[in-house]
């Protein structure tokens, strides 16, 4: 059984929203060293969410893939 990879996401670059492709993924805030501790977000039925430690508006996009972003800086690669 493939184990599912849960998508991270930050705002190092501070814009006013991040469109992601996931309704459930990690926030980690910022770029290392200055990342808040990565929680787990999860939307629901709805169609944005705040993060509760660095406050992004994350603002989910169907044409988006489950892993990216927009801007796309704000995605985080895969852990290989």
């Amino acid at each position: 059984m493939a184990e599912r990879v849960i998508p991270h996401f930050h705002n190092d670059l501070g814009v006013p929203v991040v469109e992601i492709g996931a309704h459930e993924f990690m926030c980690v805030g910022a770029l290392e060293p200055f990342d808040h501790p990565h929680v787990f977000l999860d939307m629901g039925g709805d169609a944005e969410i705040i993060c509760p430690y660095c406050s992004t508006l994350y603002r989910h996009d169907a044409s988006l893939d489950a892993r990216a972003a927009r801007p796309a800086a704000c995605a985080l690669p895969a852990a290989a």
